[in-house]
């Protein structure tokens, strides 16, 4: 006679289908919540408010920096409790302490806390941690580590009062899923930040030094797309020459990468030795730059504005231009007239070296202000460039007669909000 098999009488329990089906919608939401943006603290914040009251009466978020570690944020269903408890700042070092959030940092897994026990003098961090459970309420505790590559970038702290069930092994399993993808999103900003400031400096370095004309009043600045974290090909230059003169000049090689950034220093180097060895008038220098840009580089389409400054004791300054597809030079004059210099406007660099090009001559009044600009000043997505010129001559006018680092920064500030691409801008004040 055959028996039938005799079933386990261990049986692993599954959540209700709502709780699960909870739990899913959660770890959804949350992973919107940290993949919504490059600001990883305020992604932090998002995913704790998302866990209360869902998974924990109160969720704190630490993250370590360096050696130190940081209380970034405490939520709480009663925002009173919140504010009793959430200073800022940074906390005792994890080192040689015996709290559980210690452990945590130095690479336990999740830790379960029901027994608070007593503060510790001696234990500064294990001190503050009972005082944040006291404060809280808290009858149980559930830390999961920020944990990325082995490396442990901070810790997600879910908190619950009494009468509180245990978190069972579903919510630990939910709450370290959590804890790992809130590492990778602070992983990643930290990363995408590292990159920013790399590229803006490699930027910043390849720009030049203006300080060799002392009898200029200059103002430059450059300023990096906010949507990427990339060096690009604006550029400026300012130079004196033989002859007593300066040249000024700005532009902007096609590209937003390190190969643009490289092009870019290629370029101005050649425009300083073209400029200062030929004695050409700036068409003339243009036509040389173009044609030995294209027979001795790989760089393949560049605009750009060169000017060279004639400063006379007595009588006006004069400016000598040409134009290579850029967007025209801005005189700004302190009675608030303001003109754009559209003469000497030519093709851009690239095209033909044997394009002809002219030099515009233009008289600069005492106290006028002369602006060079990139494209990323004045252009928008979807709109007309002739706005961003009339916005730029408002804006100009209104400052003409504020000092030159106030016009450059107050320009800056009115109309680059919500850049899409790179900035670079050289200003010149005549006295």
């Amino acid at each position: 006679m055959k028996r039938e098999p005799q079933q386990s009488a261990v049986r692993t329990e599954q959540p209700p289908p709502e709780a699960a089906e909870a739990r899913l919608r959660l770890l959804a939401e949350a992973s919107r919540a940290l993949a919504s943006g490059l600001d990883a603290e305020e992604s932090l914040r998002r995913l704790a408010r998302l866990v209360v009251p869902l998974l924990a009466d109160a969720c704190v978020v630490d993250v370590t920096e360096g050696e130190r570690l940081r209380r970034l944020t405490v939520t709480d269903r009663d925002p009173d409790r919140a504010l009793r408890v959430f200073h800022g700042g940074f906390l005792p070092g994890p080192d040689d302490s015996a709290a559980a959030l210690a452990k945590v940092l130095r690479g336990a897994g999740p830790v379960v806390v029901s027994d608070f026990g007593t503060s510790d003098p001696d234990d500064p961090l294990r001190a503050a941690q009972w005082a944040l459970y006291r404060t809280l309420g808290g009858e149980t505790a559930l830390i999961v580590p920020m944990r990325v590559r082995r490396q442990v970038l901070g810790a997600l702290t879910f908190v619950r009062r009494a009468p509180a069930a245990p978190f069972d092994e579903q919510e630990q399993a939910l709450a370290a899923d959590l804890g790992h993808r809130a590492g990778l999103a602070l992983d990643n900003a930290r990363l995408y930040a590292l990159q920013q400031y790399t590229a803006e400096q490699l930027q910043l370095s390849l720009l030049p030094d203006l300080s060799g004309l002392p009898h200029l009043q200059l103002a430059s600045r450059y300023v990096a797309a906010r949507e990427r974290a990339e060096v690009g090909g604006d550029w400026y230059d300012a130079f004196p020459l033989p002859d007593g003169s300066a040249v000024l000049a700005i532009g902007d090689v096609v590209g937003h990468d390190l190969a643009a950034a490289v092009r870019m220093g290629q370029l101005r180097n050649m425009l300083r030795a073209l400029a200062y060895d030929s004695g050409d008038d700036p068409a003339g220098v243009m036509r040389r730059l173009d044609g030995v840009m294209q027979g001795l580089t790989g760089i393949e389409l560049v605009t750009a504005v060169i000017a060279r400054l004639e400063t006379r004791p007595t009588g006006p300054w004069r400016l000598h231009w040409t134009n290579a597809g850029h967007p025209p030079p801005l005189l700004a004059q302190p009675d608030g007239r303001t003109f754009l210099l559209e003469e000497g406007h030519a093709p851009i660099l690239g095209v033909d070296p044997g394009l002809r090009r002219e030099t515009a001559t233009a008289e600069l009044p005492p106290g006028s202000t002369l602006l060079l600009y990139t494209d990323g000043l004045v252009e928008r997505p979807g709109e007309d460039i002739g706005r961003g010129l009339t916005r730029l001559r408002q804006h100009a006018a209104a400052l003409a007669r504020e000092p030159l680092a106030v016009f450059r920064d107050e320009l800056l500030a009115r109309l680059s909000d919500g850049q899409h691409d790179d900035i670079a801008v050289l200003a010149l004040r005549v006295p």
